[in-house]
């Protein structure tokens, strides 16, 4: 079974509210089955047109990105990131 991605650009409006964010997210996302393979870092845009922070959360499928996505506990926290960042948030399906 292919495994499921969570996929996310950020670009942070409020450094110091965003924090809260991620001190919130991570432990929800890892009980959730996730494992952060990307977070921050450095990055160079080749082509195109991106937001400023790359973040990838692999699960052990599609459907458990989705339900990670989607959880209560989640999206409550995702209320912080939304009110302190611009973002695109990808749930795509792995290679089989």
């Amino acid at each position: 079974m292919p495994k499921g991605y969570i996929v996310a650009h950020v670009t942070v409006r409020n450094p110091e509210a965003y924090k809260e964010y991620i001190e919130r997210d991570t432990p929800i996302l890892k009980a959730l089955g996730g494992t952060f393979v990307i977070r921050g870092g450095q990055a160079q845009v080749m082509e195109g047109e991106s937001l400023e922070r790359h973040v990838v959360i692999e699960f052990p499928s599609y459907e458990a990105a989705l339900a990670a996505y989607n959880d209560p506990e989640y999206q409550e926290v995702a209320e912080i990131r939304r009110r302190n960042a611009d973002s695109v948030i990808i749930v795509v399906e792995g290679a089989a």
